[in-house]
């Protein structure tokens, strides 16, 4: 079957195109903006992309079209499209319909952590020999790609709320039938295209109603906003997550302030330890979901706890960049005031006194809204210094926001001059992260570029 991808070089989509590519399907596909990295994985994976929209790419005609989310009517070749009675579908329904019948779908769902804890999650079944097929929001380094069909029934998908296509409103994780679901957390987001935050705990609902009868909800016992949720309906076996001292049937007990040693303990008894060089509360609350998630398709908790021993992380999740003249400077991909908290307080337990300088673009639709704008300040409370990226064509002044702020802050609004003052403050000893959802201009690179001439000359 020839299967054409409008919107092909999404994280999901090319993923989801390697995914066909991989069952034996021609594949090519179109987007507007081709470039690596997902531009060389494609053309990897034999891939034909075209730079576009043009409507003579239907011709002729493949057999099915499927459509990424970020198409839209008024575009060419959406247009042209519907005028065919060539078959489409949305890339959820894709997968649904071709990748995860008949699969025990894992499915991790949630504002915030869904690309980690399904890395976490593909990892701790893969180091119990259960080969898992996965579609994930990131590139796990204990893979080194973002998809794979596996060799068993078992499939990790993350499991996203945004909606599924323009012809197709409901999110995408109602699509995948899961049978373990992870409820990660709940909060407002993606205020494009939902009104508020009971908008979102109604798709989170229609995601508890697709679990079947025997499959397994896992969620944290501390989260109002999912408690809720589950309170509309639930027809599944259902395990909580917490900390020590709580009810949860899953716990943790921080061994360090950082996050990076903890105890687990299942039904009020302790399974065993992790030590990792991983930060933060929320990673261990990942960690801790997808050791309760893999024991529902019988991983034992000491060999899942074996397993986050050795998980490498995700690219561009507090991914270390490099270090230079003993200045540290990490990526990651934070768009929200929660992650962007929970990101720096892990970093600051585990570095002590020494300079954090947090820079934050607010990229994401709804952060460029204004949405969250009265949580940033203290968002980044936990750094000694904060520089805060004002994006063009944003309305509202990020200048209130440094104003507002407990810690030295300031705002820039150009990519190089940014460059300029981060190889200003960078000093030993110093760590830089750099917090986007995007390419950000290169920042990254161009920052260790910067640091490394520096040295050398």
């Amino acid at each position: 079957m020839h299967v054409h991808i409008l919107g092909i070089c999404g994280t999901f989509m090319g993923s989801l195109a390697q995914l066909a590519k991989a069952q034996g399907h021609r594949v090519s596909g179109c987007d507007a903006n081709v470039y690596p990295p997902m531009s060389d994985q494609l053309m990897q994976a034999g891939i034909d992309v075209i730079e576009g929209f043009a409507p003579s790419q239907l011709t002729p005609a493949p057999d099915l079209v499927v459509v990424g989310n970020a198409m839209s009517r008024g575009n060419p070749v959406v247009e042209a499209l519907l005028e065919t009675t060539i078959p489409y579908t949305s890339g959820p329904q894709f997968l649904r319909d071709h990748l995860l019948d008949e699969r025990w779908v894992l499915a991790v769902a949630g504002t915030h952590g869904k690309t980690t804890t399904s890395a976490m999650l593909a990892w701790v079944l893969e180091y119990a020999g259960m080969a898992p097929g996965f579609l994930i929001g990131g590139v796990p380094a204990n893979f080194g790609v973002s998809a794979r069909l596996g060799d068993s029934p078992f499939f990790v998908v993350e499991a996203d709320e945004y909606d599924s296509a323009f012809f197709d409103k409901r999110s995408k994780f109602v699509h995948y039938r899961a049978r373990t679901c992870i409820l990660n957390n709940l909060e407002f987001d993606h205020a494009d295209i939902f009104p508020d935050l009971a908008a979102i705990e109604r798709q989170f609902h229609h995601l508890v109603r697709t679990v079947p009868a025997h499959g397994r909800i896992i969620a944290p016992a501390a989260d109002a906003n999912l408690a809720r949720v589950l309170t509309q309906g639930c027809w599944s076996e259902q395990q909580s997550t917490g900390a020590s001292g709580s009810a949860a049937h899953w716990q943790y007990t921080l061994l360090d302030e950082a996050g990076s040693h903890f105890r687990v303990s299942h039904q009020g008894e302790a399974v065993g330890e992790v030590h990792w060089p991983h930060t933060g509360l929320h990673n261990v609350q990942n960690g801790l979901a997808a050791v309760a998630a893999a024991h529902h398709v019988g991983v034992t908790p000491d060999v899942a706890l074996a397993a986050l021993n050795g998980f490498a992380g995700v690219k561009r999740r507090m991914e270390l960049l490099g270090e230079v003249d003993g200045c540290r400077v990490y990526d990651d991909f934070a768009h929200h005031p929660t992650a962007i908290k929970t990101t720096l307080a892990g970093l600051r337990a585990k570095v002590g006194e020494a300079p954090i300088v947090a820079v934050v673009e607010p990229r994401s639709n709804t952060m460029r809204a204004g949405v969250h704008r009265a949580s940033l300040a203290a968002a980044a409370s936990d750094a000694s210094r904060v520089i805060w990226f004002q994006p063009p064509g944003v309305d509202w002044d990020l200048h209130t926001v440094a104003g507002e702020s407990g810690v030295p802050a300031e705002v820039v609004a150009d990519h190089q001059a940014l460059v300029e003052r981060l190889v200003a403050l960078a000093a030993p000893n110093s760590h830089i992260v750099i917090m986007s959802n995007g390419g950000f201009g290169g920042v990254h690179q161009r920052l260790m570029h910067a640091l490394q001439n520096r040295e050398s000359g």
